[in-house]
């Protein structure tokens, strides 16, 4: 998904983060977002972010969780693992940006065997 990709490349550029599209990146990026609640912006402010780190979220499960697809519906974006079930990083990390989330544990539950 192309924003994961521009999540990867803006976080190398302005944040110096390097996201590999590994599991252990995500840990970064709940701390991250947990960062940006810190500082308390609108929601407003940094809804682009927090989509771009759900996508990015999505790019690890789908290559982690073999048969793992995007899909497009009712204007969002899910995620749908070989076993049927749907996953909605993009709304986790919105979770995340609240404080009731975590995208490192929806990767870790999504790619459980």
């Amino acid at each position: 998904m192309r924003w994961a990709a521009d999540t990867v490349a803006t976080m190398r550029e302005g944040a110096r983060l390097r996201l590999d599209y590994s599991t252990q990146s995500l840990w970064r990026v709940d701390r991250m977002i947990e960062e940006l609640r810190r500082e308390q912006p609108p929601y407003a402010a940094v809804e682009s972010v927090l989509r771009g780190f759900g996508a990015y979220a999505g790019e690890v499960i789908v290559r982690r969780a073999g048969g793992a697809e995007w899909l497009e519906a009712d204007g969002g974006h899910w995620l749908r693992t070989a076993d049927g079930r749907l996953w909605d990083p993009v709304d986790e990390a919105r979770r995340c940006f609240a404080g009731h989330g975590s995208l490192r544990l929806l990767c870790r539950d999504a790619t459980a065997v």
